[in-house]
């Protein structure tokens, strides 16, 4: 009896990916399939349970676990996903250039974002020029928060004389 559970485990182990990619992003294959589809970008927890849901793929299984076929299914719901979903519930409506409505995920979301706070930055408008500073740009305070180096705490004078007292003539 314990023979054949060993023997089993290791036909599970023989298909087993450690390392899945999807739309450019390699996801850990010990993990669960919605919390592993978190990890590409632009990808969160509503976007992972619509896609494991319409894919019919169990959300607890491992994502090592499933075949090609599945992943490859995955991959298609994920760069399709503004098809199938509410304008609502994309991450790009509207494209400035464009105007379509879009979902972008991995590479394709770091770059549009790039491009959209350098056009910020050319026009030279509020929100532009207060990322080529460094400063907060959705108006948060700034006067005690969101400090960085050594602007922390109150800064006093060192080994600063103590002030002369009058002298009365």
């Amino acid at each position: 009896m314990a023979e054949a559970k060993k023997t089993t485990n290791t036909e599970e182990k023989d298909d087993f990916r450690y390392i899945v990619r999807i739309v450019n992003t390699d996801i850990d294959g010990n993990k669960p399939t919605v919390v592993g589809l978190q990890s590409i970008k632009g990808v969160g927890k509503r976007v992972a349970e619509i896609v494991v849901n319409k894919a019919g793929v169990d959300r607890l299984v491992k994502i090592g676990t499933l075949d090609e076929a599945a992943t490859d299914e995955l991959a298609r719901l994920i760069s399709t996903y503004s098809e199938y979903v509410p304008n609502w519930a994309i991450n790009r409506q509207a494209d400035y250039e464009t105007g379509e409505d879009q979902h972008l995920v991995g590479t394709d979301l770091d770059v549009v974002l790039k491009d959209d706070v350098n056009r910020l930055k050319m026009i030279r408008c509020y929100r532009g020029v207060r990322h080529e500073s460094g400063h907060k740009v959705r108006g948060q305070r700034t006067r005690s928060n969101g400090r960085k180096g050594l602007t922390l705490g109150v800064s006093k004078a060192k080994n600063q004389p103590a002030p002369a007292a009058k002298k009365e003539a």
